[in-house]
């Protein structure tokens, strides 16, 4: 038999997946579930914090407990790096994912900083060098708003960057078209990446630099990015709040059979 916090927890939370309780609405006071006998103090303070760590609700000092206002942002998968984009257009990759959501962006919403670094050695087996080798590191954050959505580090090779509008720290994507553009200027023009997605728990620091909920999660990404010839131009770490993103992937399933029969 589950414990009454996550009895109430688990009412609440269907409650709010079926709109009684909106977005943006504000959860009764813990004294009123008390007196309403719903349990103890201890106990709805309990089923709120599960609320919280379920990423359905946020709390704060003078504004109790209230449903989270948005739907995750669109984290569009293939298509967000459409050349068409960023190529012949000025939408990068994090402007492509408000774009999908219907919300709105404002360029310097990403800041960045950068710097040349010894590669760690993720970074450093990624591109193909001895670890501690230089590299430009472009170490970005992403807002909606004022609230943090996730951060983007590129590690790039010098003698891809050295010069370029990618080392240039002002706010905002690097120029139009962004970091893609500026290396298909350079005669690095993309072609296929690989992508690494896995959930953790956050760092204490993470927390603090995302305005996380107690409780979240992140969703870390590494991101390759190769040329035709398969020289690797770009190896980037994401961190991502779990509950402010749902990835979408549309892909033509492949048949390696087919494409086997095909080259004979």
């Amino acid at each position: 038999m589950a414990p009454k916090w996550r009895e109430l927890a688990d009412r609440l939370a269907e409650q709010i997946r079926n709109g009684e309780y909106a977005p943006g609405a504000q959860l009764p006071q813990i004294r009123d579930l008390v007196e309403a006998g719903e349990g103890s103090k201890s106990t709805v303070h309990a089923a709120y914090k599960a609320l919280e760590a379920e990423g359905l609700v946020t709390s704060s000092r003078g504004h109790g407990t209230v449903v989270r206002e948005r739907a995750p942002l669109k984290r569009l998968g293939i298509a967000r790096y459409d050349k068409a984009k960023w190529r012949d257009g000025d939408e990068v990759a994090f402007i492509a994912d408000r774009v999908a959501s219907g919300r709105t962006y404002k360029r310097n919403e990403q800041t960045q900083t950068v710097s040349r670094v010894p590669a760690p050695a993720v970074v450093a087996q990624a591109h193909g060098l001895q670890e501690g080798a230089e590299v430009y590191a472009r170490a970005r954050m992403v807002k909606e708003g004022s609230q943090p959505t996730h951060t983007l580090t590129s590690y790039y090779r010098p003698e891809h960057v050295e010069g370029t509008r990618i080392v240039d720290p002002t706010p905002g994507p690097a120029g139009r078209g962004g970091g893609f553009r500026v290396l298909y200027d350079a005669g690095y023009e993309i072609d296929h990446m690989q992508e690494t997605l896995f959930a953790r728990i956050p760092t204490a620091d993470e927390v603090q630099l995302l305005q996380l909920a107690p409780g979240e999660w992140v969703v870390e990404l590494h991101r390759t990015t190769y040329t035709a010839d398969s020289t690797v131009v770009e190896f980037a770490i994401g961190v991502h709040a779990a509950t402010r993103f749902a990835w979408t992937y549309d892909f033509k399933v492949p048949d390696s059979a087919k494409a086997e029969g095909e080259s004979k």
